[in-house]
């Protein structure tokens, strides 16, 4: 079993920045790797970034490189995505999560994640 949870979302102003943080606890976690998701009202949930616990290797949905930076603190078994130029498209709930039998391939399926945090809510107004 493992164990996700998020924090960091907020009202934040259009262009602003934010760091969400995913805390893993349970299950060890070198052998998986880590996603980040998000869901607009009224949209489907969509992934953003995931990262490898063990060598850090990290990839993006072409909409969000150059903003957004996924990174891991192993020691933390902690997560973060750090959001920059904060858009009101970027508004949505963001949910972290495990693909624990991926062993080093980033996936982008929401379908190939076994875990999932609760969601933080990123809101921001134009």
């Amino acid at each position: 079993q493992v164990q996700l949870v998020e924090s960091g979302g907020g009202l934040v102003q259009a262009g602003g920045s934010l760091r969400l943080s995913c805390a893993a606890s349970g299950r060890t976690v070198c052998s998986y790797a880590m996603g980040w998701f998000r869901q607009a009202p009224g949209k489907e949930r969509e992934f953003v970034t995931a990262i490898t616990w063990v060598g850090g290797i990290t990839h993006y949905v072409q909409s969000v490189k150059g903003r957004f930076t996924i990174s891991r603190d192993s020691a933390k078994n902690t997560v973060y995505l750090q959001i920059n130029s904060l858009k009101p498209e970027d508004t949505a709930v963001y949910y972290c999560a495990a693909d624990i039998d991926g062993y080093g391939v980033l996936r982008s399926s929401e379908y190939e994640y076994e875990y999932w945090g609760q969601g933080t809510q990123v809101t921001v107004s134009s």
